[in-house]
């Protein structure tokens, strides 16, 4: 997932789609311990998502990036139209 994708997010996504990477990784790992795992790339793409993921959601804590309200983005959608 692209930081262009992540950043369409709202926070409550970021974080469901965060446990599943975690979750996705830890499953991964045992595959790989055992010689079962078919991509080994796709260890290093989940590491690079959890960070990315873990960066978004500081940014959030730390006031630097604000949660995007659905009446904000509709506006901000319209004004780029015209």
């Amino acid at each position: 997932m692209k930081m262009y994708e992540i950043n369409q997010l709202p926070k409550s996504e970021i974080e469901l789609r965060l446990e599943d990477a975690i979750e996705e990784l830890y499953n991964l790992r045992f595959q790989h311990a055992m010689h079962q795992l078919d991509n080994p790339l796709r260890l290093r793409e989940l590491r690079r998502e959890i960070a990315r993921l873990k960066t978004v959601l500081r940014e959030f804590e730390l006031g630097i990036r604000k949660e995007i309200k659905q009446e904000e983005e509709t506006k901000s959608k319209s004004k780029s139209k015209k």
